[in-house]
C-alpha cells in the first residue's frame, strides 16, 4: 500500500458520494485532506470527524463553485491552510441536469458548464503556484462522455470537455512534473444517480454492465486515491474507466 503521510490533498464536493469516498480513501493513506463543500456543511463536518476519529487530519472548507469567483476564493482559502504546497487536487464537485434536448434551458446548460468545466479549469489555474513537481490532479469524467446513456446530452458535453481538458492540462503541466488524469465512473449509488434505486433504474444500469452490481462510491474513491499516489506515477493524460465494464 502506498503511503501519503506528509501529503496534502483537496477534494471538492467531498461532503457526500464519490467526493466523500475519495476524501476518506486519501485520509486512510495518510494524507491531510481539505474537505470542500458547497452547501452540505453538516455532511462535510461529519466526513472531517470520521477522518479525525481514525487518527487522520482533515478540515472542512466552503466555497460556491457555481459562482464565477468561487474557484479563486477556494484557492485562496486552500493556500492559507496548506501554505506553499498542495500535493493532490481532486476536482470532483459537479451537477447533473437530466433532460431531453427539447427541454434543456439556457440556464441549465450554463449551470452545468459553470460547475463541471469552468470551476475545475480555474481552480487548477489558481492553485498552480502551489502544485509542485510530483503533484497529481484528478478530475471526474463519466461514462456519458463516450457513450450515450439516457437523456444526458448537456451533462455529457461537460464530461467530454473534461476528457479534453485532461489531455491539454497533462501536456501543458508535464514539464513541471505535475500529472493530470480523470476517473470516468458509470452508474454509482449516489444522490446524483438516485434513479438506480428504482427497479427500472437498477435493471437499466445492470443491463449495460459486464459486472452485475451497482457501483458504490468506494469503488471510485479507491481509484482516485491510487491516481493521486506515486504508485500511479507513470499514468498521465488518461481518463480511467471505473464503470464495471459498462457499454463494452
Amino acid at each position: 500500500m502506498t503511503n501519503l503521510s506528509g501529503k496534502t490533498a483537496l477534494v471538492t464536493g467531498a461532503s457526500r458520494g464519490i467526493g466523500r469516498a475519495s476524501a476518506l480513501a486519501l485520509a486512510r493513506l495518510g494524507a491531510q485532506v481539505l474537505v470542500h463543500y458547497g452547501r452540505g456543511r453538516a455532511e462535510a463536518e461529519a466526513v472531517v470527524t470520521e477522518i479525525r476519529n481514525s487518527g487522520g487530519r482533515a478540515q472542512a472548507i466552503a466555497a460556491d463553485l457555481a459562482a464565477p469567483e468561487g474557484p479563486h476564493a477556494l484557492a485562496k482559502e486552500v493556500r492559507a491552510i496548506v501554505g506553499e504546497r498542495l500535493d493532490i487536487l481532486v476536482s470532483n464537485a459537479g451537477i447533473s441536469r437530466p433532460g431531453i434536448i427539447e427541454e434543456t434551458t439556457l440556464a441549465d446548460f450554463d449551470d452545468l458548464f459553470a460547475v463541471n468545466v469552468r470551476a475545475p479549469f480555474f481552480l487548477v489555474q489558481q492553485l498552480l503556484p502551489i502544485l509542485k513537481s510530483g503533484s497529481s490532479i484528478v478530475l471526474v469524467s463519466s461514462l456519458a462522455a463516450h457513450a450515450s446513456v439516457g437523456h444526458l446530452s448537456a451533462y455529457a458535453a461537460t464530461k467530454g470537455a473534461i476528457d479534453t481538458l485532461v489531455r491539454h492540462l497533462a501536456a501543458a503541466l508535464g514539464e513541471r512534473g505535475i500529472r493530470v488524469n480523470a476517473v470516468a465512473p458509470g452508474v454509482v449509488e449516489t444522490d446524483m444517480s438516485s434513479f438506480a434505486r428504482t427497479d427500472a433504474g437498477r435493471d437499466f444500469a445492470l443491463g449495460m454492465q459486464a459486472l452485475k452490481r451497482i457501483a458504490q462510491p468506494d469503488d471510485i474513491g479507491d481509484v482516485v486515491a491510487f491516481l493521486g499516489s506515486d504508485q500511479a506515477r507513470w499514468i498521465n493524460g488518461d481518463s480511467v474507466r471505473v464503470d464495471g465494464g459498462s457499454k463494452l
